[in-house]
């Protein structure tokens, strides 16, 4: 059974309901592996002996999302569509608005089911479809680990509030999802859907932003699988010394496919846990607590986006305080956007993120601090890194992106150290990563990375 506080919402009275099949809306977990919510669709379809038909609704609106991010989407849809179609299910996507989609198919279903979304464009098509569909909708929670508002009833203050609250969840959570057998094939539907998935034909339909260039890794619950692997192959036993070596690449480099929900994280979590190792608390430090903690932030702050809300009344005190100090440097957003400051380092990791959609975690502490100290204003600050996070980022646009840069400007932090235009905000410079780091050498790779992606799409100009 899926833990019943996974499940939002009430499914009461879809015993009578007459529709031809149980309806089933992926949204948020693009993956057939550890699905909570395919898994209950699966058993509910059983129930009432009718097939399930899977729908993605594929739109261009969605904020900030950019040629990069739907590739990677869409490459995961069509790893959806073959795993759905080993398991008699059919894969429908549909182009346009979920807010009219959805009800438009759900008028014969007996039982409409999604994975549970957490930004505010998802709760806003949820509330649209359950104010329009006539039969039950359900939500079922399968992008965390422990159910956000079982983990806490509250926007936590920081991780080591929120530790303990989440420590003493995890038993119950981290249990294996069987997968069922749905015994009423959905194959033959065919509802005005695009019949095969075709990653270059949906793009093609898709009025976006195509200004960046696609990242070098691929979208798809395959490809997370093997870059699970190996990572806990390869990299896990040196993860507790080395993963906050921006430049020992010792990272899972998961973040992308937990943010189009091509991996659970549960999955995540139990396959390290599986490994015996002084590294494996650590790692699950930063997936099981510190992730979370984004998604407790995001889920009691719908206004997780805005400049006043996101950070703690502290922060904005002191920034407000430090407002007008003068600044020794000064960017406008297109001149940081373009990677043209005086700081070697933090260009390469514009850069960086800029060709790759990638940055590691630290480096992005420092990334966006610096955005802090070069921008007029700290409110111009925040709206500029959130611009650019979720812009390159194939991870922005999410909980823990949300989350990062709001912890720039003092979020899920604490007071230090008073200076000019910081205030007490935690402080980063260069020397620190001089000292840290081999950061010179890390320079050298960006900078033969960008020549190379140069040449491949420009042509070598000699």
């Amino acid at each position: 059974m899926i833990q019943a506080e996974r499940v939002h919402g009430s499914d009461a009275g879809y015993e009578r309901q007459h529709g031809a099949y149980v309806l089933y809306w992926m949204q948020n977990a693009v993956r057939t592996d550890y699905n909570h919510a395919l898994e209950y669709a699966i058993e509910s379809a059983n129930h009432l002996r009718k097939p399930l038909l899977v729908i993605f609704i594929l739109t261009d609106t969605f904020p900030d999302a950019t040629f990069r991010h739907y590739k990677f989407l869409v490459e995961g849809l069509l790893d959806v569509s073959h795993s759905l179609a080993e398991r008699n299910i059919r894969l429908q996507v549909l182009l346009g608005d979920p807010g009219i989609l959805v009800p438009s198919m759900a008028e014969d279903a007996c039982l409409l089911i999604t994975d549970y979304g957490y930004l505010r464009i998802q709760h806003q098509w949820c509330s649209k479809v359950k104010e329009t569909v006539s039969c039950p909708f359900i939500m079922v929670e399968s992008g965390v680990i422990v159910p956000v508002a079982t983990a806490s009833p509250k926007m936590e203050w920081s991780a080591g509030t929120f530790r303990p609250k989440i420590t003493n969840q995890f038993s119950r959570f981290m249990v294996d999802l069987t997968p069922r057998t749905l015994r009423n094939s959905s194959l033959g539907w065919d509802e005005g859907a695009h019949p095969h998935i075709n990653p270059d034909a949906l793009l093609s339909h898709l009025e976006i932003d195509r200004s960046d260039l696609p990242v070098p890794i691929r979208g798809g619950e395959h490809a997370a699988r093997v870059q699970l692997s190996w990572f806990v192959e390869n990299r896990l036993a040196n993860y507790d010394q080395s993963r906050n070596d921006p430049t020992a690449r010792a990272t899972s480099r998961l973040s992308a496919y937990l943010h189009f929900g091509m991996i659970s994280p549960l999955r995540v979590a139990q396959t390290v846990n599986a490994v015996q190792d002084l590294s494996t608390t650590e790692f699950l430090e930063q997936l099981m607590v510190r992730r979370e903690l984004a998604f407790n932030y995001v889920h009691y702050n719908q206004e997780y986006d805005q400049y006043q809300s996101a950070i703690p009344e502290w922060a904005f005190r002191t920034l407000d305080t430090h407002c007008n100090d003068q600044r020794e440097y000064s960017y406008t957003c297109e001149e940081l956007d373009r990677a043209k400051t005086h700081d070697p380092y933090w260009n390469a990791m514009q850069t960086e993120l800029t060709l790759t959609g990638y940055l590691h975690g630290y480096f992005r502490m420092y990334w966006g601090k610096k955005i802090l100290e070069w921008s007029e204003q700290p409110g111009d600050a925040y709206q500029t890194a959130l611009l650019l996070n979720n812009r390159y980022l194939l991870d922005g646009r999410d909980p823990n992106g949300f989350a990062g840069i709001a912890w720039c400007f003092g979020r899920h932090d604490r007071p230090w150290k008073e200076r000019p235009v910081f205030g007490t905000i935690r402080y980063m410079n260069a020397a620190g990563l001089k000292r840290k780091f081999k950061v010179d050498a890390y320079v050298a790779m960006v900078s033969m990375m960008s020549a190379r992606v140069t040449d491949e799409h420009q042509g070598d100009p000699s």
